[in-house]
């Protein structure tokens, strides 16, 4: 999908802001980068349904999904201009903005979906989302986005071996690349909204993402491997910019916070569904899941902990987590 040229769209915020301010309405201007259909876009529909109940119609929330106002990297640019309100990206993107969170991309840092929602709705998960305020960026709250697993087109990926001179499409973040870099792989950054085609034409031999992405964006139509190595579990997070948070009154904000939270708990519960329907329906189009031994991807992924080592502040939180899987 072609994105909006950015002076349209800020022609358009602007004639939308104008109009806003002749209301009593305040509207909270939403944009991210996945399907309608996708557990995410469906607990944020949620959100401005419960918003604008417990406003009572003094907010409500306007969402732009699908990459309408680009990708993710270029709407937190957005919002730090104080040209839109909010978004969802993932934490890989959010390291770019925020570099504590990379932190959270880390392979196998955590152990279990109960482990990681036990670090992220803790003082850990928000003191990361404190960290970016710094940078213009209110984290609100964590979706779940599941953990990212390896799918190709030619071979399955059975042993890191398997990744050797394979080009796999990464998000744009150094801590992706680096992890598919100690696989032995050669990851390459690509816009999700085009890599479908990339797939397609051999640009790239492969990718990594969680179920219910893998089934949506339709990728199971030119990779017939998936592979469940489970390498990372990257959640998504809900973000506002605190430019127009600050325009908010205390009761305002309380009334997000409320909407948010109930937006959070809906959403890990489709997920959870999404999920489990996500990879009934690629096996049924013919796709071959295989759940590869974990330890060999462990032991080579293991080099990416030794720079935190000199970091106190980030190494003790590291510790702090992998403490808590026990």
């Amino acid at each position: 999908m072609k994105h909006v040229p950015i002076i349209f769209l800020l022609c358009a915020l602007l004639f939308a802001t104008s109009c806003e301010e002749a209301s009593s309405t305040k509207t909270i201007r939403l944009a991210h980068g996945l399907d309608v259909n996708h557990s995410v876009h469906k607990a944020m529909v949620k959100m401005g349904e419960d918003l604008d109940s417990v406003s009572k119609g003094r907010l409500r929330v306007e969402i732009y999904p699908n990459q309408q106002l680009g990708t993710e990297r270029e709407i937190l640019e957005l919002i730090q201009l104080g040209s839109l309100d909010m978004t969802k990206v993932s934490v890989a993107t959010l390291e770019n903005f925020a570099p504590k969170t990379r932190i959270l991309g880390l392979p196998y840092l955590f152990e279990s979906r109960k482990h990681a929602f036990e670090v992220l709705d803790g003082p850990i998960g928000q003191a990361l989302l404190d960290n970016a305020e710094q940078f213009r960026l209110k984290g609100l709250g964590y979706y779940d986005a599941g953990f990212r697993s390896f799918y190709t087109e030619h071979e399955p990926i059975t042993a890191p071996d398997d990744l050797e001179g394979l080009k796999i499409r990464v998000m744009e973040s150094v801590t992706a690349i680096d992890m598919v870099k100690s696989l032995g792989g050669s990851p390459t950054p690509i816009s999700w909204g085009e890599l479908y085609t990339s797939l397609q034409q051999g640009v790239v031999d492969g990718a990594e993402n969680n179920p219910p992405s893998f089934y949506l964006s339709k990728h199971y139509e030119v990779c017939p491997y998936y592979s469940l190595d489970e390498h990372t579990f990257s959640p998504d997070v809900l973000i506002v910019g605190t430019q127009f948070w600050g325009t908010l009154s205390e009761q305002e904000q309380g009334w997000v916070q409320k909407a948010v939270k109930k937006s959070l708990a809906h959403q890990r519960k489709l997920w959870a569904i999404s999920e489990a329907e996500a990879l009934e329906k690629v096996q049924k189009a013919g796709v071959k899941i295989s759940y590869p031994d974990k330890e060999p991807f462990i032991k080579m992924t293991r080099e990416m902990y030794r720079p935190y080592e000199d970091d106190a502040a980030l190494n003790k939180m590291i510790q702090q987590i992998k403490s808590l899987a026990k």
